[in-house]
């Protein structure tokens, strides 16, 4: 999983425990799959920031997000109608509170 800069921050802090993908990204990501969370411009180079478990995947419209998911997605947004703006400027298009939404609830995974 590679991240926008936008979130390089939030993953280094480990304020990020969740990302929302627009689609149904059932078919990619799975409860208990082991991800490498990398943040780069796709076709460019990519910093390590740590390996996460996924932990729970859930596919929904954007209208039904919680303000918690929406906040362990991008700590900075608290309402549905600003993180719709947040993926409009990450997506480059518009979107609305009908489109369909994967969540994905990850995990550090911790060296010992």
């Amino acid at each position: 999983m590679f991240y926008s800069p936008l979130v390089a921050d939030q993953l280094r802090h480990r304020r990020k425990t969740v990302t929302i993908r627009l689609g149904d990204k059932t078919g990619k990501y799975r409860k208990g799959m082991i991800i490498p969370v990398l943040v780069g411009q796709r076709f460019g180079p990519r910093e390590h920031i740590f390996d996460a478990v996924i932990d729970k995947v859930e596919v929904k419209p954007l209208a039904d997000l919680s303000p918690r998911e929406i906040q362990h997605d991008n700590s900075e947004l608290r309402h549905l109608d600003e993180f719709i703006e947040f993926l409009r400027r990450l997506y480059n298009r518009d979107i609305d509170e009908d489109d369909v939404a994967t969540v994905i609830h990850f995990s550090e995974i911790r060296r010992s």
